[in-house]
């Protein structure tokens, strides 16, 4: 412990230059028959050999005691106790100086939302629906989180090295400075930034945001593309297995981004993301969903999320139906899935005799695709659903009125077709093998992403049934 102690002391004195210090150890070490083998890390080392172990090393107790002498070393009651008293003293007089600050630490600090955050998502829905804008839903992400940042100040957001493509910058979130001696740059207000820079490490931004969610204080989120959400994978398994509210921006999350090719365009990346317990995941369809999709992940104070969004132009969809009319647009959106259009929006005054569930950038195809089969008095009802996560936990009578039983139904989403047969579809407009570089209408066409083919296998299913 002294030589590492050293060498620490040593590479802090090397300002010029970084430091490397190799520590020379054996696996199992104390181990007479194990020592320096696989076997010490991969097996147990059973009776006979902890025998010997303890021998070895003289170690003369008995199993899970530990001596008073080494328990008093590591006793750290009384020291705890005192830093809490210490905390507890200078939290009371600054509470009293700053009463409104300490009720403000105190509730960042907890987790909770500011008291008029509801107000503010029925605010930044109302006006989505309002605009009714053609954006991509990366910039309907950016103008949610205008209205969000604004109003949490514990929002913390950042990109790796993307921020440009990701969106994931506002006016109320400038880029976090840090000096050279790891200190944050403040502006001439005397604020830091609330946008990191974190170069391109999508595990360390993830495991950060880990870590920044676990201090408290602060609700993170991160932006990069859907493809690397590879390498984030196990931060964002730990941030689920933890139940901690993480928030992940993957964008361009399809073969919608074009010439890049499949080593950035997604296909399984959606469908894997969506079976990792716990984790939220949203393809919000235009600025209102994506809106949601934000306040709902926000509100989720026991479970991070991954919102996937598109690189390309999605058209604003009316939420003409009865089951999204709420003013806010929550009653319906945030359950994951509703019902978008009935076959009486496109002139059929008749039941519907498919559903068509779409997701994200998919959703328009859906609508289009409804109304040439209106052409040919064949009635559907289109369902979107932005979180199968979210619409996976509502009750049986939800579920039932959106998706009724003895019709058949068929998914749209540009990508791997397995997940969607849980939902008792009878065909999957979807793609399950790698993309091509070209431009997206070209790809849209190539891989039948288009109103005719989704149109077309709707016909399909009716026949065969």
């Amino acid at each position: 412990m002294q030589a590492v102690s050293r060498a620490i002391a040593t590479a802090k004195h090397s300002a010029d230059k970084p430091t490397l210090i190799a520590c020379k150890t054996h696996i199992g070490q104390g181990s007479p028959n194990r020592v320096d083998t696989a076997k010490a890390h991969g097996e147990p080392l059973g009776p006979d050999e902890i025998a010997l172990t303890r021998a070895a090393i003289g170690w003369h107790h008995g199993p899970f005691v530990v001596p008073a002498e080494v328990y008093d070393d590591w006793n750290a009651k009384d020291k705890g106790h005192k830093a809490e008293e210490h905390w507890n003293h200078q939290f009371t007089a600054y509470a009293a100086a700053h009463p409104a600050l300490a009720t403000e630490f105190k509730r960042r600090m907890a987790g909770d939302l500011p008291q008029n955050f509801h107000q503010t998502v029925v605010d930044a829905v109302v006006a989505a629906n309002t605009k009714a804008e053609t954006v991509a839903s990366r910039k309907a992400s950016q103008l949610a989180l205008e209205a969000f940042t604004a109003a949490i100040p514990e929002l913390l957001g950042g990109s790796a090295d993307l921020t440009g493509s990701n969106l994931t910058n506002t006016k109320s979130t400038p880029n976090l400075r840090v000096d050279l001696a790891g200190n944050v740059v403040k502006d001439e207000h005397g604020h830091g930034g609330r946008h990191i820079n974190y170069g391109v490490r999508e595990f360390g931004m993830a495991a950060i945001m880990n870590g920044i969610t676990l201090h408290g204080g602060f609700i993170p989120y991160g932006g990069t593309f859907l493809t690397f959400s590879d390498y984030s994978r196990n931060a964002i398994r730990m941030a689920a297995l933890m139940k901690q509210r993480v928030v992940h921006v993957f964008t361009h999350d399809s073969i919608g981004l074009g010439e890049d090719g499949p080593t950035h365009q997604s296909i399984e990346h959606a469908a894997s993301l969506r079976l990792i317990p716990g984790l939220d995941v949203w393809r919000p369809a235009d600025t209102a969903e994506t809106t949601v999709a934000w306040a709902v992940a926000l509100q989720n104070d026991n479970r991070p999320t991954a919102l996937l969004l598109s690189r390309q132009n999605l058209p604003y969809l009316p939420k003409g139906h009865s089951a999204a009319k709420d003013a806010s647009g929550l009653d319906a959106i945030n359950k994951g899935a509703y019902v978008l259009a009935e076959p009486s929006e496109v002139g059929l005054n008749k039941k519907a005799q498919a559903v068509i569930i779409a997701t994200g950038s998919e959703v328009q195809l859906a609508m289009k695709a409804q109304a040439l089969l209106a052409e040919h008095k064949v009635a559907v009802r289109v369902v979107s659903m932005p979180s199968t996560t979210t619409f996976d936990r509502q009750n049986v009578a939800y579920k039932s009125a959106v998706l009724p039983q003895g019709i058949p139904r068929i998914a749209v989403e540009m990508g791997s077709t397995d997940g969607w047969w849980k939902y008792g579809v009878s065909a999957v407009v979807g793609i399950d093998t790698y993309g091509e570089s070209a431009p997206a209408p070209v790809l849209f066409e190539h891989f039948g992403f288009t109103p005719k083919n989704v149109a077309e296998t709707v016909l399909k299913v009716l026949q065969s049934n």
